[in-house]
């Protein structure tokens, strides 16, 4: 079985969808994939109440209790790794990643970034564009590398910036769309490994 670990700060909406959708559309038979963990910097996140609800591992490890952002990392690589994961999922992770993180799970990390990148990375994306005039906004999910926000795109939604919208109207436009795009990105992560690894088979 692949197992997949998400990582989360707060309630974790992107990963029930997640969940759900592994659920809904047999990963576990058809992709022999399952998630595996849920983890968290905050011990008080709500999603991880959740997760511990539909039967999934949880830990949370306080960013706080670390002396420096090296050593945090190191010990969530450690809490990571226990659960051997094929594919390490950002949602609502509200950490940047030291280097040598980035580096360990090189080619199985994703993330998704509330605004159509390269547009808008960083923080505050929703009010940005509006600021800038957009007529149109949306999510992107895309591999994770040491340049915030800027790694290999792998899928992206387009929401209407309406008139009038303020950035909470954007957000929530944005937002039933990332929980449509992410399961969907993750499922053809494992669909690509998966051919791939039909092709090597046949040589």
């Amino acid at each position: 079985m692949k197992n997949i670990v998400i990582l989360i700060s707060g309630a974790g909406s992107n990963m029930a969808a997640i969940v759900r959708a592994a659920r809904q559309a047999q990963w576990a038979q058809r992709l022999n994939v399952r998630v595996a963990a849920v983890i968290s910097n905050k011990t008080d996140a709500k999603g991880l109440a959740w997760a511990q609800d539909q039967g999934i591992a949880t830990a949370a490890l306080d960013h706080r209790s670390f002396a420096s952002r090296e050593d945090f990392d190191t010990a969530l690589m450690a809490e990571i790794d226990r659960f051997a994961p094929n594919l390490l999922v950002l949602a609502g992770f509200m950490r940047i990643l030291t280097p040598s993180f980035v580096a360990h799970y090189a080619g199985r990390l994703l993330n998704i970034h509330p605004s159509l990148l390269p547009a808008f990375p960083g923080l505050h994306t929703h009010q940005r564009a509006i600021d800038a005039g957009c007529q149109f906004a949306g999510a992107t999910v895309h591999q994770v590398t040491s340049d915030l926000d800027h790694g290999p795109i792998l899928a992206q939604a387009v929401v209407p910036v309406l008139p009038g919208d303020s950035a909470e109207d954007l957000a929530a436009r944005v937002l039933t769309q990332e929980h449509l795009i992410y399961p969907r990105a993750v499922a053809a992560f494992f669909n690509s490994q998966f051919a791939q690894s039909a092709v090597e088979a046949g040589r």
